[in-house]
């Protein structure tokens, strides 16, 4: 009686649970790509709104991610133009497209539809979905910290018996880096589906015995129409069936029965392992910010300042890591600050340039533009060179932010920090071009290309180097370029190594360094005649494709990796000194202070002092 009492019991729970799901249907859309190259995007995803308008009994629509090209203010607005003619209500969450270019960093997603993650019930399911990266820099898909910090806040209010269908632009493995942070957290509740985008095309998946749904994009391809998918709920099921608008509705190609997750099974996580390779090496401190940190920290004052993607800069002391004073902004910060005569000056989302005292993160002066600023500025004496999203570069007075002058020659957003060579500023920009102008007047001395159509092949992302009247860039393109300083001409190129976007240069001005996208750092003699590479090392950091730039100093050359590993190599000899694994998610540009110590910063939010004995 015992044992039939029980099993009536497990029985009326498993009833319980699924009476909790009443059956609907909703939509699923993904990856618009509104202002793809070819023109027909808007026209795909019109088609599919007019299809969804007269489908019956559709509860509301999901998209995820990759609503637009390249992120712009422009296709952002066209996007949500064509969405917001849908008769029901949509939730829509960005992909890596509308953030890796962005020209604000990806506030003007959430200003233009409102936020970039949601909850709500339905039916007695909860659907929650949030953004994910990269952000303004080439890296691996991230699901932001403060994120993680909102998914923690909501999970702990969530009953854990509460159906759940998660939705993400990216799949739920190691397309993210901390991807693991997801489904760990998941496992624990009731989830029943995990539904994302970004592979265009129907297919089923598992996460770590999540089941999973990657929906088809919206664009037609080389059909003659696009598509998307009905989703129908029901109490113990999910059914998928793609619907290609005004012409058909095809036969349901998936169906998720719902079942208990067995959280017994372990998977595999980063590994560390590396740190134990090279016992010399250990954080003094770490830091951990509630937001991505998508920048290089200055050191002034005995102070280590950096911004984070809320919007928030802040001040560590060098000494041992803890908060000395922070500043809020109203926009997120991707610029690197920089320090001269005691003012720290950045740029942030909300469209100014602010300038505060580096010891007390008091305000002294702040600029506005006309859009985000999310380069990061160099000071030479009283002045303070910057570009920003508005299509202009500034030069602007330290003491008070009184403009000296501007160049608006600009086609697209500056993003990265700027040479000071001789009397030019050299700099790269969103619009496919290098420019040079007279650091006196901001008069344009020439501008160059790669020579590709589209701007994804810009110098942007690089921060320039130069020797003897020589400036060199690496471009997306896997190509180092030589251009004469004086002229604008190119010199050479090589592609040979595959060196993409990640520069340095060595102390005496000898050989540039690039990093591969796989394992190696190559170098080349400075010259104006064209070269072949001078050596190349496999450091084995495996594959790379990150914008962390490599530097010099006391004879070692430091750099970070896409997966959180800082390396220092030896030039003379061609061999790795150590490495260091901090997370797994994008190292910045590091700021090196000596040999012995340096300041390392990453996506994920981590702010580290690293000792080498």
């Amino acid at each position: 009686m015992k044992r039939l009492f029980i099993i009536s019991m497990l029985l009326l729970g498993c009833m319980t649970l699924s009476a909790q799901i009443k059956s609907f249907r909703f939509i699923h859309i993904s990856d618009t790509h509104v202002g793809s190259p070819n023109g027909s995007a808007e026209e795909d995803l019109r088609r599919t709104v007019r299809d969804i308008n007269e489908q019956p009994d559709v509860a509301f629509v999901i998209i995820t991610g990759d609503i637009t090209e390249l992120g712009t203010d422009a296709q952002l607005l066209v996007a949500k133009q064509i969405l917001d003619s849908l008769k029901v209500k949509y939730y829509i969450i960005p992909g890596n497209h509308d953030t890796g270019w962005s020209e604000s960093g990806g506030d003007h997603y959430t200003s233009t539809f409102g936020y970039d993650k949601f909850h709500f019930d339905y039916n007695g399911v909860r659907f929650i979905g949030c953004a994910s990266g990269p952000y303004v820099r080439m890296s691996d898909g991230h699901i932001p910290r403060s994120a993680i910090v909102w998914l923690d806040s909501l999970l702990a209010k969530t009953p854990k018996d509460k159906p759940i269908i998660f939705c993400n632009h990216y799949p739920i493995d190691n397309s993210l880096d901390n991807w693991y942070e997801i489904t760990d957290r998941l496992k624990h509740f009731n989830t029943k589906l995990i539904i994302c985008g970004h592979g265009h095309n129907n297919h089923a998946l598992n996460f770590e015995g999540i089941p999973g749904v990657m929906g088809r994009s919206n664009l037609r391809a080389k059909a003659a129409v696009g598509g998307y998918n009905l989703v129908d709920v029901y109490n113990d099921s999910v059914v998928y069936t793609e619907r290609r608008p005004g012409v058909e509705t095809l036969p349901s190609w998936t169906k998720v029965t719902f079942s208990k997750i067995d959280t017994s099974k372990r998977f595999e996580r980063p590994s560390y392992v590396i740190n134990t390779n090279y016992p010399q090496v250990k954080p003094k401190w770490v830091y951990s910010s509630d937001a991505n940190v998508i920048s290089t920290p200055a050191v002034a004052n005995n102070l280590v300042v950096f911004g984070n993607q809320n919007g928030v800069v802040m001040a560590l002391s060098q000494k041992d890591g803890k908060k000395k004073w922070s500043y809020k902004t109203n926009g997120a910060v991707f610029s690197s600050p920089a320090v001269q005569a005691g003012k720290l000056v950045l740029g942030s989302g909300d469209g100014h340039v602010y300038c505060l005292n580096v010891s007390s993160g008091q305000l002294i002066w702040k600029v506005k533009t006309d859009a985000s600023v999310l380069g990061s500025p160099v000071i030479v004496g009283d002045t303070v060179f910057i570009g920003g999203s508005d299509h202009r570069f500034r030069a602007l007075n330290l003491k008070n932010g009184a403009a000296i002058w501007t160049f608006n020659g600009l086609q697209g957003p500056v993003v990265s920090t700027p040479l000071i060579y001789g009397n030019s500023v050299i700099f790269g920009a969103w619009d496919k071009h290098l420019y040079a102008v007279n650091r006196s007047n901001g008069q344009l001395a020439w501008q160059w290309n790669p020579g590709f159509s589209v701007i994804n092949f810009s110098p942007a992302a690089c921060i320039p180097v130069a020797h003897d009247s020589v400036v060199y860039v690496v471009c997306p393109n896997r190509t180092l370029y030589a251009i004469d300083a004086i002229t604008g001409n190119t010199l050479w190129k090589n592609s040979e190594t595959r060196v993409r976007e990640s520069i340095g240069i060595s102390a005496d001005g000898k050989y540039v360094y690039g990093k591969t996208m796989q394992d190696t750092v190559a170098a080349y003699a400075t010259s104006r005649t064209e070269q072949r590479p001078a050596w190349v090392m496999n450091a084995g950091f495996g594959y790379e494709h990150v914008p962390s730039m490599l530097i010099e100093k006391d004879g070692q050359v430091f750099f970070g990796t896409r997966n959180g590993v800082v390396y220092a190599i030896d030039p003379a000899t061609q061999k790795t000194s150590w490495a260091y694994k901090i997370d797994n998610s994008m190292v910045n540009t590091i700021r090196v202070l000596s040999k012995k110590e340096l300041i390392a910063s990453t996506m994920d939010g981590k702010v580290v002092l690293l000792s080498v004995k």
